[in-house]
């Protein structure tokens, strides 16, 4: 579902997430299709909603939002990584989650 027909659907409501389609570019991650897992009238339900869904597979892209944003585009998030001899580096989230599948895969 993209996010005009979301907010249609389910206006002026927080959605809890899971993005289908999305990419990054310059530290934003536009996403352009998602599926709605649940809505909300309070933030405070959809964050623990979230967390709850995050604990159960935190490799999925789970996100919140509320309806009235005009467009589906939120900051990138970046982890720190502890790398050889105790230097951090950042990467993006997402390529955090693909490090680590690697690595459990050998």
């Amino acid at each position: 579902m993209r996010w005009e027909e979301v907010r249609d659907r389910f206006p002026e409501e927080w959605v809890v997430l899971e993005a289908t389609k999305a990419y990054s570019k310059e530290g934003q991650r536009y996403i352009e299709e998602v599926v709605v897992i649940d809505t909300f009238n309070d933030s405070t339900l959809a964050l623990r909603r979230y967390s709850e869904l995050h604990k159960q597979n935190p490799h999925r892209e789970n996100c919140f939002f509320y309806t009235s944003r005009p467009k589906l585009v939120a900051r990138e998030r970046y982890v720190g990584v502890r790398g050889p001899r105790g230097v951090t580096i950042e990467v993006p989230t997402m390529q955090v989650k693909v490090i680590l599948s690697e690595a459990l895969l050998k």
